[in-house]
Formats: C-alpha cells, sequence, structure tokens
C-alpha cells in the first residue's frame, strides 16, 4: 500500500508542468525538512513533493490539491493558507486536483488519499510554507531587477512594491525561477493573518451554480459507453449461469460481459444500459451468506457481550468492583449497518489503450487506484492516470482499501474492449455493501457515594473495518481494531473511573464494511454520552454540571460545553412547553464538539426543532467553512439518529432507495446554530466530529422529555 512508484525528479517536473510554464514551488514532506523548487540546478539531494503551486505569467495562482474536493470546503481552505503567506491576489486564485503520483502522498498515511478529516491539519504548515517559499523568491527578484535591497520591498495583493514602484508576480516569474530557494522561510506571526481566521467564500460555489463543475457522473466524451452491472443478492455470491438474450434485444446494448463482481451490460447510455440489466435472466450460487439475518445476529453479539474478549484497557478491577456493588446500571445498546448514501451515486469512467489506462472518478483513494487499476491492466502504476473529478459526497465510501468501484469499472472498461463509464443506480449503492458497522455495547457501571462512576465495565461487538484490508498489519493491534474503540477506550469520562475495563469482539460477518464519517465515534459517543446523562439522573444531578465535574481535568471539552450552553442559555432560560432539551459532548479526530438539542414528539415521531453547537476545532482557517461543516454533520448524524438502518433477512439487504432507508428530509432541518470556541492550537478536524454528538443530545433531550431511555438507533420512542 505504502509502495513509491519510481520516478525521476525531472520527469515528475517536466510532466507537472505541462499546464504552462512560470514558477513551480513543490511542497515538501517533513522527513525531508527542507524544500526545493523546481529547476535542474537546484540541491542535488532528493525530494518527494506532495503538492504543488503554480504561478503563471498572467498572474494566475494555481494550487493542485493532493486532497480531494467532496463538499468539506478545503478547495477553498488549503488555498487560503497559501495566498495567506503568498500576499496573493485572492481574485487571481485557482484550483485543481493533483494528479495521482507519489509526490502528493498524504503526510501522515504515506498515500493520496483524503480521510480523517485531516487535511488541513496535515498540510497547514506545508502549504503556508510554499506559499513564503514563493514569495521569498519573487522578492528576491524583484529586489534585483529595481536594484533595491531585499529589506526594501513588501508584498501585497499579488505585487512587490519598493517604494513607488511595483512589479506584479507575474512579471517576475521567469527570474524567481532561475534563483535557489533559500534554505528557510519565516511565516507570518498570527497576529498579521489576514486571510486565515476570517471567512471567505468558497472558490467552487461559482462553478458549482453554473453547472460548469465537473463530477464523475457527468464525464462524456466521443465513443463512451455506459455500463451498469448486475451483482449478486447476496455478499459473497457469485454467478451460476446467464441468458442474455432479452438483454442484447435492448436497443442501445452493445456487450453483455461477466466481470468479478456480476454481469455487467454495456450501451449507448445510461436507460439502455438499465434496461438491459433488467432483462438478464440470472442464475446465483448463493454463496455462504445466504443465511444472514439481522435477529440473529443482534443474538449472536449478545451472546458474544456476556462472555470474555480482547482487553483493550483497563485500570483497578472492575468486575471486583460490580461483584462488591449492591446496585449495578447495566445497559445495552445497539446500532444498525449503515450506508454512506452520498448524493451522486458511485460511478467511474476508464479508457485503456495499449500502453495507458485512464481514469475519471470522484475518490478518495487515489493511490490505491492507481495500483489496481495497474495490476488488472498489467500496466505500470505511473502509466494509470487519475482524473479525480470533484465528489458528490463522500463519507468514506469512496474510499474502500480494495478500491472495489474503481476495480469493477476497470475490468468492465478491459473485456469491453471500449472507453466505458460503470454508473450504480441508487439502489446499487443502498444494496452494494461497504456499510457502518452493526455494533452491539453492554455497559455496567456503579456511583461511588458521591454520585460519580467507581466502576465500569464496557464490552464493545462488532465487525472490524480493517481486517483483511492492507491496514490491518499497521491499524489492528494484538487482534483489537482501533477504529471499533475509539471514543470508549480514550473516553476522557473512562479515564477518570478507577476501576474500569474495556474489552472486544469482532465477528467474522461476510458483510463488507468500511468507515463512515466520524468512524467509530458514530456509535461510541452514543452510548457514552446518553449513559453519562443516565448516570446524571441517578445521581440526582443536572447532565451540564455532572459533564462539568466529570470534565473538570478537561479544558477543551469544558470549553465546547460551556459555550454551547451559554448560547442557548441553559443555565437560565424557562421551562419549555411541550419541548425538551439534551447535551452531549464528544471529541474526535483532535476537535471537541458539544451539541444541544431541542426536541418535541409530534404524532409519536421526534421532531428536532434547534441545535446549538460549539465547536474547539484549534484555529479556524475559514469560519465559514467550519460552521457549514458542522451544520452537514448534523443533518447527516441527525438522518442515522431517527431513521437510517439497513436489515438483513435470507442474506438479502431489506431496504432499497430513500423511501425506506430514509435520510432527513430538507423539511425536517433544524435550526442550527455553530459557535467556535476561539483558540490558537494547531487546526483540528472539522468535517467529522460534528456527527457523533447529535444522537445522544437527540436521545436525552427525548429522556427529558418522556423519561424514556432509548438505547438503539434509529430512535423510535414508545407510545
Amino acid at each position: 500500500m505504502n509502495a513509491v512508484i519510481p520516478t525521476s525528479r525531472r520527469d515528475f517536473l517536466k510532466q507537472t508542468a505541462l499546464a504552462g510554464g512560470g514558477l513551480v514551488i513543490a511542497f515538501v514532506v517533513p522527513a525531508a525538512n527542507r524544500f526545493a523548487h523546481a529547476q535542474e540546478t537546484a540541491a542535488a539531494a532528493p525530494f518527494v513533493p506532495n503538492a504543488f503551486l503554480r504561478i503563471a505569467a498572467d498572474d494566475s495562482i494555481t494550487v493542485l490539491l493532493a486532497h480531494s474536493e467532496m463538499g468539506q470546503g478545503i478547495w477553498t481552505s488549503l488555498p487560503m493558507l497559501i495566498a495567506e503567506e503568498l500576499d496573493a491576489d485572492w481574485s487571481k486564485l485557482r484550483v485543481e486536483h493533483a494528479p495521482a503520483a507519489p509526490a502528493y502522498a498524504h503526510a501522515m498515511f504515506g498515500m493520496q488519499m483524503t480521510g480523517g478529516s485531516s487535511t488541513i491539519s496535515s498540510e497547514f504548515d506545508r502549504y503556508r510554507q510554499a506559499g513564503a517559499m514563493a514569495r521569498a523568491l519573487l522578492v528576491q527578484a524583484a529586489a534585483t531587477r529595481l536594484g533595491v535591497a531585499v529589506t526594501d520591498c513588501r508584498t501585497e495583493s499579488g505585487k512587490v512594491i519598493a517604494g513607488e514602484q511595483s512589479l506584479r508576480y507575474g512579471e517576475l516569474v521567469d527570474d524567481a525561477s532561475k534563483l535557489a530557494a533559500p534554505a528557510s522561510v519565516i511565516l507570518k506571526e498570527p497576529k498579521d493573518w489576514k486571510l486565515i481566521g476570517k471567512s471567505s467564500r468558497r472558490l467552487d460555489t461559482p462553478e458549482k451554480i453554473t453547472g460548469r463543475a465537473g463530477f464523475g457522473i457527468d464525464v462524456r466524451f466521443e465513443g463512451l459507453l455506459t455500463a451498469v452491472v448486475l451483482r449478486a443478492p447476496i455478499f459473497g455470491g457469485s454467478v451460476k449461469s446467464v441468458d442474455s438474450k432479452a438483454a442484447m434485444l435492448v436497443p442501445g446494448v452493445r456487450r453483455v460481459i461477466q466481470v468479478p463482481s456480476g454481469v455487467a451490460v454495456v450501451a449507448d447510455h445510461y436507460w439502455a444500459a438499465k434496461l438491459g440489466r433488467d432483462a438478464l435472466a440470472v442464475e446465483w450460487e448463493p454463496g455462504p451468506n445466504a443465511g444472514l439475518d439481522s435477529e440473529a445476529m443482534r443474538l449472536q453479539f449478545r451472546e458474544l457481550a456476556a462472555s470474555e474478549g480482547l482487553q483493550v484497557t483497563q485500570a483497578g478491577d472492575a468486575p471486583a468492583a460490580l461483584s462488591a456493588a449492591t446496585a449495578v446500571l447495566e445497559a445495552e445498546y445497539v446500532v444498525p449497518y449503515l450506508a454512506h448514501a452520498p448524493m451522486e451515486p458511485l460511478n467511474c469512467t476508464v479508457k485503456i489503450d495499449a500502453d495507458a489506462c485512464e481514469i475519471w472518478t470522484g475518490t478518495q483513494f487515489q493511490t490505491m487506484d492507481q495500483m489496481v487499476a495497474a495490476q488488472i491492466t498489467g500496466l505500470k502504476p505511473e502509466q494509470v492516470r487519475i482524473n479525480t473529478t470533484f465528489l458528490g459526497g463522500g463519507f468514506g465510501r469512496r474510499a474502500t482499501p480494495v478500491s472495489d468501484f474503481v476495480t469493477e469499472a476497470v475490468h468492465v472498461a478491459k473485456e469491453a474492449g471500449a472507453p466505458v463509464k460503470t454508473v450504480w443506480s441508487r439502489e446499487d449503492d443502498i444494496r452494494g455493501g461497504y456499510y457502518r458497522p452493526m455494533y452491539l455495547h453492554r455497559a455496567r457501571v456503579v456511583l461511588g457515594e458521591d454520585g460519580m462512576p467507581s466502576a465500569w465495565d464496557h464490552s464493545i461487538v462488532g465487525q472490524s473495518i480493517l481486517a483483511g484490508t492492507p491496514f490491518e498489519p499497521m491499524m489492528v493491534k494484538d487482534g483489537i481494531d482501533g477504529t471499533s474503540i475509539e471514543g470508549v477506550a480514550d473516553s476522557a469520562y473512562l479515564k477518570a473511573v478507577a476501576n474500569h475495563r474495556v474489552q472486544l469482539h469482532s465477528p467474522r460477518t461476510g458483510i463488507p464494511v468500511l468507515w463512515w464519517r466520524s468512524v467509530g465515534h458514530t456509535h461510541t459517543a452514543f452510548v457514552m454520552e446518553t449513559l453519562v446523562d443516565e448516570l446524571a439522573q441517578r445521581a440526582g444531578k443536572s447532565p451540564l454540571e455532572y459533564r462539568r465535574q466529570l470534565l473538570k481535568d478537561h479544558p477543551r471539552h469544558l470549553a465546547a460545553l460551556n459555550l454551547a450552553a451559554e448560547k442557548i442559555a441553559w443555565d437560565t432560560s424557562k421551562p419549555l412547553m411541550g419541548r425538551a432539551r439534551g447535551i452531549a459532548v464528544h471529541e474526535s479526530f483532535g476537535s471537541v464538539v458539544a451539541e444541544i438539542a431541542e426536541v418535541s414528539i409530534e404524532r409519536g415521531q421526534i421532531r428536532v426543532h434547534r441545535v446549538v453547537a460549539a465547536i474547539d476545532c484549534g484555529v479556524a482557517v475559514n469560519p465559514d467553512g467550519v460552521v457549514a461543516q458542522l451544520e452537514s454533520a448534523i443533518a447527516f448524524g441527525l438522518g442515522a439518529a431517527l431513521y437510517s438502518s439497513l436489515s438483513f433477512k435470507e442474506g438479502r439487504v431489506q431496504e432499497s432507495n430513500f423511501h425506506d432507508y430514509r435520510v432527513l428530509r430538507l423539511s425536517e432541518m433544524p435550526l442550527i446554530e455553530a459557535h467556535i470556541v476561539a483558540s490558537s492550537a494547531p487546526p483540528s478536524g472539522v468535517g467529522e466530529p460534528g456527527t457523533p454528538p447529535i444522537a445522544p443530545a437527540v436521545a436525552n433531550a427525548v429522556a427529558a422529555l418522556t423519561g424514556q431511555r432509548l438505547r438503539e438507533l434509529p430512535l423510535r420512542p414508545t407510545a
């Protein structure tokens, strides 16, 4: 997975400079500890840049993003970092997705990818350094041309200014490209920032509202065919026989071909391919998973939770403390399998030639896609070109370790002998696997005389996301998948409990699973925050004050919690008529988010009217972007909290589209007030941390309103 594709510095720079002449600044990986610029006479020591800044003679400034824009706003926030240090003219900024190449590997993960809410945190220093390096070279070039000292020059809005003289950056790029890069650059002090920390309008908005933005599903060119694939209705099933005569009679259908994932119908356009697929007569071998049943899995998970599992963490002697206790709170929590359901269904266009393979798709995993395409076609990885388009949502689904939808599309194009765009329908997406796993938690807690937990025994049961993937050797230790237990094992609440133990069971079910927006925190936050709320009730304390006591040694949690409480006037507001509020605070991806939900029950259904949220994400590069992501994460999480659930019967997924796999609808969107905790700490995650607290906040509000403790998602109050 971390293989480095050999390429010479000369060849790489030639390829990345094809878009036009100018000054190219390389971003360096931390191990190299220096920068180099795109000139053959630069320092001979090798380096591996991971993104580039290009300044052209027409003053345009192009930032090549190693990461994928899927609605999270990095198309704007990353260029802001460069523009800040470069003193660029913001109107001249242009952005492109970078090609797939080792130079664009993620600094933390060693491969080109987007995920883990890590883009800004991983690039904050490098992008600023790249801007500062470009500025230093431009100033040096201007000083030489104007015959002044470098110290006599300043920069502003895309110009170098010395007294009454000024030169545009575009006028200086040729001179600057001939200069040796300085060994180091000095970054601006936060007090001097003009862009960072100020809200900026998104650079991709005009493209999207005018329809110019290119998504994968929009790819078109002469000779391109479209395919849909009929896949086994049971995971692990295979084709036994195919009768394609009726499919071939559909006007526009060109070919019916068998690929490893099923049977593909290749046609002139989507509708012909879809009708052709409907006409197929396929007999399936059901495989080993024909007996999959949701209720049976629940019983199996419950039995496992009551047995000894793998030891994750412990302190003191929780079992002994529980045995000696006269009163124990025992609770079971269940969360279902979930589909990602991005608005743009999966799609991938592939064109294969004798010595090249070109792919157009919205992907989060360029390196993996490049490698699997090379294996299938027999080409070298560097002969596979990935054109990353905008993503119409990802949430982790476009980051599969096996690159499933890209692998399938490459197989289809190879067998078809023509360029093909393979498109998934909504039903394909809902039933196609790679779900957030089902989890069952069993928790037993004892309260001390002070009302605080004195013993806590916690068992988690659910599939490992990483088992059987290339990530397993690095991220599964002693059989423990860290993504299954994050948010419990490292909980700020648990650390304060003298006697605690966490155990894990990771059963294999045959259902393909994957990270889903906020990964393990999707279920652990729900359990921990509703459980703490119930403990507060038993201790006779307010849920806010109880958390304040438990988190007294965690200032970031307290800051987010107190800000949310202040903004909703938790301590001073009058009783609500027919409504109640619930609170939750959770740390994930380096950020802490507190959310307070105001709910009512209408015709037996939960109605969320208002959510007040506060986030401590360190430096908020683009506050508007942070607020937008909090709103997005809350909406995404509310869908799962109130509606979304996948079930299995006789091996088959029962849901198929948005009529039975419900997500939040526009009319159900609550008023959201998002607030940012002022911080000078390094930036941390924003795209995912807003999702985990919303389900427990709503559940706690329902408990306050009705007295019902709902321990299963989606939340369904009884009459």
